[in-house]
């Protein structure tokens, strides 16, 4: 079995669904075509064991005990080892065929929803994407782990039928039209059950999705005292669930019915036929157990064929769903061609605020509108090509949403805000790139001034962290992905208010450290505060319309006596007066 999952799921068709599903068979059509082999193996060998058996009762009775009925009892011995050996094959490839589909179908759908940045959240819920993952990509997995028992249980059915045929045509002709009126019959209730499938699927889509909503924004509901509305909501929409599972649970018992009681009314009209047929003369003892023993065997192919009926429906609905994650378009698509990237220390310009961040400078962006200032570090990170109005974000000239966008985010890193962490091992969390030692991850946080972390996880570094970093505090999650960011050593670092919730000295340290450590490389740091202020090369004032209209170093800017010295002056005083993260409230007060 390759190692799973495969490094590239490759480029999928968003025409349909059946055309996606297609596809997906199409690169793993050496795993299917083996489990095919496989599956025909072993159920033709099953086929063969009603003719065998009656094979060997006819030279039984005709013969007695001798070399004849020992003969046919050794074929039946091959046949059993056979249906065994390729058993273990048949199920061995049956789950690699399963898992294939399903790590493709997961792959597409994670890279999707990184590559499209926001775009996927505004055309969609979360749970539609979560279910996407944790659902559909399961569900469609399922119809290419039936294949090659479906293509076997065909061909055995064939075999068994021509055979039967070929024996007494008026049997052959009750078992070749029996059976596709029977499929037939069932296959009426595929498209109601479909239906009722979808309709689940969407239900259960909005129960996750208003699950993962209620607990992520838990701790705002139980402060507006919004908990029981919300609880009500859930179970509400829990019941929508339950009510539409029951409605496909009924369609699908009738199937499952339907599926048990006419392959068995056709095999006790094949019995009754055959027997019939035996008294007359014209069919054998032996003969007649070998129709019953097909009797009892052609209802597998016929229940391998439901299954795969079904699983086929709920891999279309699935991969339609899928779909809909696959068709949201990229916020910032990569260029078809794209540009020749400009050399290392190229001047990134951001055309629409003025912003020219010079090779080497420790910048500082302020503006008395902190969204604005935020606005123009996540069109410099190229985040959202929308964002950008016409006005183009250049690097060394070059639009960046000509540039590849995988070079880009390597020589562009955006430090966000709001810190975003993952569960995991601590020291793998921080090194996004997978490239840093020890010594680089400890430099790191000590820049970070985050050594406190390291105390509270348990095992530091080889610690797990758990999801979204809960069990630290505001000012640690800030001051990891902190660390985590300067680890990635980009080129080009913005960093959006790391500071905003730790307390006056540790933002000090912070401010000296993070300067120290980009001496002599282009960063940007968005903040108001004085305490980072003072150790940057140069400050960019920007307008609350988002133009740049002063710059000069921190001292310089207070000391101005026009119009944009007295706008300075009332952002930096502003963020001096505000309380300190790491203060009570009565210390405040005091």
């Amino acid at each position: 079995m390759r190692p799973l999952p495969l490094p590239d799921p490759g480029t999928p068709p968003l025409s349909s669904a059946a055309r996606l599903l297609t596809w997906q068979a199409w690169r793993q059509r050496d795993v299917l075509v083996k489990a095919v082999t496989a599956g025909t193996v072993s159920l033709l060998g099953a086929a063969s064991a009603p003719l065998l058996l009656g094979r060997a009762v006819d030279s039984g009775l005709a013969s007695g005990f001798g070399g004849e009925l020992f003969l046919w009892c050794g074929w039946m011995l091959v046949a059993a080892v056979a249906i065994v050996v390729s058993g273990v094959f048949s199920h061995t490839y049956d789950v690699e065929n399963w898992l294939r589909a399903s790590f493709s179908f997961t792959t597409l759908v994670g890279q999707k929803a990184t590559r499209t940045g926001h775009a996927v959240t505004q055309k969609l819920p979360t749970g539609e994407v979560v279910a996407a993952v944790a659902n559909d990509a399961l569900r469609a997995g399922d119809m290419f782990a039936m294949s090659g028992r479906f293509v076997g249980g065909v061909l055995a059915y064939a075999a068994a039928a021509g055979y039967l045929l070929w024996q007494n045509l008026a049997l052959g002709l009750v078992v070749a039209l029996g059976i596709p009126v029977v499929a037939a019959v069932l296959g009426l209730l595929v498209r109601p059950l479909q239906r009722r499938q979808q309709t689940h699927r969407e239900s259960v889509g909005r129960l996750t999705a208003l699950g993962s909503d209620t607990v992520s924004g838990l701790r705002i509901l139980r402060g507006i005292g919004g908990e029981e509305v919300f609880s009500g909501r859930y179970a509400r929409q829990s019941q929508e669930v339950r009510r539409r599972g029951v409605q496909v649970a009924g369609v699908q018992s009738v199937l499952d019915g339907l599926q048990v009681l006419l392959p068995g009314l056709l095999g006790a009209l094949v019995l009754w036929l055959g027997a019939r047929a035996v008294v007359r003369g014209e069919l054998t003892s032996g003969e007649l157990v070998t129709y019953y023993g097909y009797t009892a065997f052609l209802a597998w192919p016929v229940q391998m064929a439901t299954q795969m009926l079904q699983a086929s429906t709920n891999a279309v609905v699935s991969a339609r769903k899928i779909l809909g994650v696959l068709r949201v378009d990229e916020a910032t698509p990569q260029a078809a061609t794209p540009s020749a990237d400009p050399p290392s220390g190229s001047d990134l310009v951001d055309h629409a605020s003025g912003l020219v961040l010079a090779p080497g400078e420790v910048v500082a962006l302020v503006c008395p509108d902190p969204d604005v200032s935020a606005a123009v570090a996540t069109r410099l990170g190229r985040f959202d090509d929308a964002a950008e109005a016409g006005t183009p974000v250049t690097l060394g000239g070059v639009p960046l949403a000509a540039l590849d966008k995988e070079a880009l985010r390597h020589r562009v890193v955006v430090s966000e805000a709001t810190p975003h962490l993952f569960s995991g091992i601590l020291g793998e969390q921080l090194d996004a790139r997978g490239r840093a030692g020890e010594a680089e991850l400890t430099a790191a946080i000590l820049a970070a001034d985050a050594r406190d972390v390291l105390d509270s996880v348990p095992g530091g570094l080889t610690g797990e962290l758990p999801e979204k970093g809960r069990s630290l505090s505001g000012g640690q999650r800030q001051r990891v992905a902190l660390a985590r960011a300067l680890l990635t050593d980009p080129e080009i670092l913005v960093l959006v208010e790391p500071t905003s919730a730790v307390d006056a000295h540790t933002e000090a340290r912070i401010a000296e450290r993070v300067a120290e450590v980009r001496r002599g490389r282009t960063t940007l740091v968005v903040t108001a505060s004085p305490l980072v202020l003072d150790h940057v090369d140069r400050v960019r004032l920007l307008s609350p319309a988002g133009r740049v209209v002063a710059t000069g170093t921190h001292a310089e800017l207070l000391a101005r006596r026009d119009d944009d010295g007295a706008r300075y002056r009332a952002v930096v005083g502003r963020s001096m007066a505000e309380p300190d993260p790491g203060t009570t409230l009565e210390g405040a007060a005091r």
